[in-house]
C-alpha cells in the first residue's frame, strides 16, 4: 500500500488513553490549508517491557542493564512496525531503551490511522503571540492490535507546548545584579571543584548561541569557559541571532550560568521544536546519549492542564529513565506565581517541574554585598510583574520522600507532589548579568535557577566521584514541617500568591537556597 492510498475504512481502532486534547485558542484558519498529501513526522511511545513498571530510585542501572530491563520489548516493536507499515506509514527510527519510534506519513494517512482530523490554524500562544500550527481536538485512536502497546502518539498537533521561564529586567528597575561567580560565593559553591569530568545537558525549544559570544562572556568574567556543543533533535537547530528578545535569551542565560558555575564541565545543548514530541525527544536523547549526563537542566514549562495526559506521562517516564541512569534533572518552577498564569482562579503547578522525578527550582529576591547576604525573600514583584511558581500538583501524587514535609492539599483536595524542592535568586531586579546577542542585560526568572542547580550538582558529583540521580530522598531526609533541612539556608519571608514562606519546606522556595559546602558534606556522608 502506498502512502497516498487510503487505509481501509473498517480499520478497527480503539481509543488511546490520555490523548484527549482541547483545541488551541484559534484566531483563524491558517492562510494555507493543511495539505492532506504533505508528509509529517510523529513520535510513537511504547510501553516498557513486562516487569519494569516499579521504579526504585535507589537502584542505579548501567545503560546496558537499563536497555535489557527497562526499555521496550523487541516483540512490541516488531508488532508496531508491521502494523503501521502495513497501513501506509514509514518507521524512520526506533530506540528500544527510550521506547520511541519516529514515524512518517502523509497527513491523510496519519489522520486515518490515529483517528483524528488535523487542520492548519493561527492561534494565540500563552505569551500572547500568534502562531501557525496543526491543530487537533478530542481523543486519538490506535489500531486495535496495538492496544496497550502504544502509550502515546506525539507531534500530530504541533502547537507550542511550553514557554521559557525567564524575564528581562528594565534597566531602571534593577536594584542589584550579580555575575554567576558572585552567586557561587553567596551560595557557598565548593571552590575546589569546577565540574571537571561531568556533562551538563541543556534542553532548548528554540533560539541559539554563537560560540564567539560565549568566549566574550566568559573572558569578561576572567575564566575559561566550558566546552559547548549543539545537538539538533527532530529538525531543531542552533539558530543564533534570530530571537534576541525570546528564545536566544533563554539559551544564552542557560549556557552562561551553567558554564560560569561549572566551567570544567562539558555542556551539550539539545535544540528541538517547541512541541510535545520535541520536548520528549530532546529529554530522551539527552538521557540516553553515549555519554550519560550528570545533570539535565530544563528552563521551559507550562501549567499541568495545558498538557495532554499522554504527553505528561511520556515526559515523566523519560525522567524515570534519567533517574535510573544516575542523571539529576533540574527544572524551572515557573515565573507566574501560584496561578502559573492560568485565568481560571485556581492554583496550578508548572510541568515538568511537578514531576516527582525532577528537582523543581523556585525563585527568590536576593540582596547581597561582597558575598554576604543582607536579605533573601520569596520572589514576588506583584501582579503581571513575575513571581516564583510553586504549589501542589493536581496529577502527581505526593512522593514518599515528601510525605512529612507539610505539603498542603492540592486545589482539588488531593495529596499531591509539592513544588518546588529548592530555590535560588530569580528576581530580575536582583538578577543575573548576562550577554545576549551582543547586549549586556540583567535576566531573572526561575530559568536561571535550573542551570545554577545543574552546575552545583555537577560540582558535587565531581567531589563525590559519582552522579546522584534522584536527589530528593537525601535532600529531604527526615524533614518535617518545621525544622530547617541540612544543606540549605531557609527562606521564611514572602509569598507567591496563595502560598507563603515558612520555616521548613514551603510551596515558594521548597527547602530553601543552597549552602553548597554543607550539601557536599551531606551528600558525601557515609551511609548509615
Amino acid at each position: 500500500m502506498s502512502e497516498h492510498e487510503e487505509t481501509p475504512v473498517d480499520l478497527p481502532l480503539v481509543p488511546l488513553p490520555g490523548s484527549n486534547r482541547y483545541s488551541a485558542e484559534v484566531i483563524a484558519p491558517a492562510a494555507v490549508p493543511q495539505d492532506s498529501g504533505a508528509e509529517i513526522e510523529v513520535t510513537v511511545i511504547l510501553r516498557r517491557q513486562p516487569g519494569a513498571d516499579t521504579f526504585d530510585p535507589s537502584v542505579r542501572l548501567s545503560r546496558e542493564d537499563f536497555a535489557a530491563r527497562m526499555g521496550a520489548d523487541a516483540a512490541d516493536v516488531a508488532s508496531v512496525t508491521a502494523a503501521l507499515s502495513g497501513l501506509g506509514l514509514r518507521v524512520l527510527s526506533t530506540d528500544l531503551p527510550s521506547r520511541r519510534m519516529r514515524v512518517a506519513g502523509t497527513t491523510a494517512v496519519l489522520s486515518r490511522v490515529f483517528g483524528t482530523h488535523l487542520e492548519a490554524v493561527t492561534s494565540r500562544a500563552t505569551d500572547g503571540t500568534e502562531v501557525h500550527h496543526r491543530n487537533r481536538t478530542g481523543m486519538l485512536m490506535v489500531p486495535a492490535s496495538l492496544d496497550g502497546i502504544i502509550t502515546a502518539v506525539l507531534g500530530l498537533d504541533d502547537r507550542p507546548q511550553a514557554r521559557a521561564q525567564f524575564r528581562v529586567a528594565e534597566a531602571r528597575a534593577v536594584a542589584m545584579s550579580y555575575t554567576p561567580l558572585d552567586l557561587a560565593e553567596v551560595y557557598h559553591f565548593p571552590a575546589q571543584f569546577d565540574g571537571s569530568g561531568q556533562t551538563i545537558a541543556l534542553i532548548e525549544l528554540g533560539g541559539g548561541f554563537a560560540p564567539a559570544e560565549l568566549d566574550t562572556y566568559f573572558a569578561g568574567l576572567g575564566i575559561t569557559g566550558p566546552h559547548v556543543t549543539a545537538v539538533g533533535i527532530d529538525g531543531g537547530k542552533n539558530v543564533p541571532g534570530a530571537d534576541a528578545a525570546g528564545a536566544d535569551g533563554e539559551v544564552l542565560l542557560d549556557i552562561e550560568v551553567a558554564g560560569a558555575l561549572s566551567p570544567g564541565a562539558n555542556i551539550v545543548v539539545y535544540f528541538a521544536p517547541n512541541t510535545d514530541a520535541g520536548f520528549v525527544d530532546a529529554v530522551s536523547e539527552a538521557t540516553h546519549a553515549s555519554v550519560t549526563p550528570t545533570a539535565i537542566s530544563i528552563s521551559w514549562g507550562q501549567n499541568e492542564d495545558a498538557w495532554t495526559a499522554q504527553a505528561r506521562h511520556a515526559l515523566d517516564q523519560a525522567f524515570v529513565d534519567a533517574a535510573t541512569l544516575g542523571v539529576t534533572v533540574t527544572v524551572a518552577a515557573g515565573d507566574n506565581g501560584s496561578s502559573d498564569g492560568a485565568s481560571d482562579g485556581r492554583n496550578h503547578a508548572d510541568f515538568p517541574a511537578s514531576s516527582p522525578h525532577v528537582l523543581a527550582c523556585g525563585g527568590t529576591s536576593l540582596h547581597a554585598v561582597s558575598g554576604t547576604v543582607q536579605s533573601e525573600v520569596v520572589w514576588n514583584n506583584g501582579k503581571g510583574a513575575g513571581a516564583t511558581g510553586g504549589g501542589v500538583s493536581d496529577v502527581f501524587a505526593i512522593p514518599n520522600w515528601q510525605a512529612s514535609a507539610g505539603v498542603p492539599a492540592s486545589s482539588r483536595g488531593t495529596a499531591g507532589r509539592g513544588v518546588p524542592d529548592v530555590a535560588a535568586v530569580a528576581d530580575p531586579t536582583t538578577g543575573y548579568e548576562v550577554l545576549v546577542d551582543g547586549e549586556k542585560k540583567i535576566y531573572g526568572g526561575t530559568s536561571a535557577v535550573a542551570p545554577l542547580w545543574a552546575a552545583l550538582v555537577a560540582r558535587l558529583a565531581q567531589a563525590a566521584g559519582q552522579p546522584f540521580g534522584l536527589l530528593h530522598p537525601r535532600l529531604y531526609g527526615s524533614v518535617s514541617a518545621a525544622p530547617k533541612q541540612e544543606g540549605f539556608r531557609d527562606i521564611t519571608s514572602g509569598n507567591n500568591g496563595s502560598f507563603a514562606a515558612k520555616p521548613g519546606w514551603d510551596a515558594c522556595t521548597g527547602l530553601g537556597v543552597p549552602d553548597g559546602t554543607a550539601l557536599l558534606a551531606l551528600l558525601t556522608m557515609p551511609a548509615h
